[in-house]
């Protein structure tokens, strides 16, 4: 399975790919960023950042995307930024038919290391031991992405763990029904 993360924004965009492996083994394919001219306007940016996840979704091929959602940012039009751009993501995803993550940080902190407040550094180091490499992976933009796609594994293998034990107890109900059932003789 191919799970892309995205960590958004207007001037720099991040994407983490990982493949994950039948016995959920995680390693990084590739780490980029999409970057769109600050002196372009807006509509257009937001275009060539719709256009270039768009063709790097056909080519990366992912199963999986995962999404940052927006926090509150005190600088207002920086989120503002965001959001536009975020907005493009999404777009290009859902167009081409991907499901989608949208975990908010604390899901993502507490998903990756255990702790909802864990800073920058315990999120990077975690995202090292999972991905086994040997250092950050730069710029931070695609760090992050990364560290959002190792969610969607972990996350994804924990819904396949419940999902399996609703299984089992469903069976297990299915079966201590069908065994006080009398049985015509």
């Amino acid at each position: 399975m191919r799970i892309l993360g995205i960590d958004p924004g207007l001037r720099t965009i991040g994407l983490g790919l990982i493949e994950v492996s039948p016995k959920n083994a995680c390693s990084a394919v590739e780490w980029l960023t999409i970057e769109t001219p600050e002196k372009t306007p807006l509509a257009a940016r937001l275009f060539e950042l719709f256009e270039d996840l768009t063709a790097y979704l056909v080519e990366a091929k992912p199963d999986l995307v995962v999404v940052e959602q927006l926090f509150f940012s005190t600088n207002r039009r920086t989120a503002l930024d965001v959001a536009h751009a975020r907005g493009a993501i999404l777009l290009a995803v859902s167009k081409a038919h991907i499901p989608l993550l949208e975990p908010n940080p604390l899901e993502l902190k507490v998903g990756i290391t255990g702790d909802g407040h864990a800073d920058k550094r315990q999120m990077q180091d975690m995202m090292m031991r999972i991905l086994q490499l040997q250092e950050i992976p730069k710029p931070d933009d695609a760090a992050d992405a990364l560290g959002l796609a190792v969610f969607g594994a972990l996350t994804r293998k924990y819904q396949e763990v419940i999902s399996h034990e609703l299984r089992v107890t469903s069976n297990e109900k299915l079966i201590k029904k069908s065994t006080s059932v009398p049985r015509a003789s």
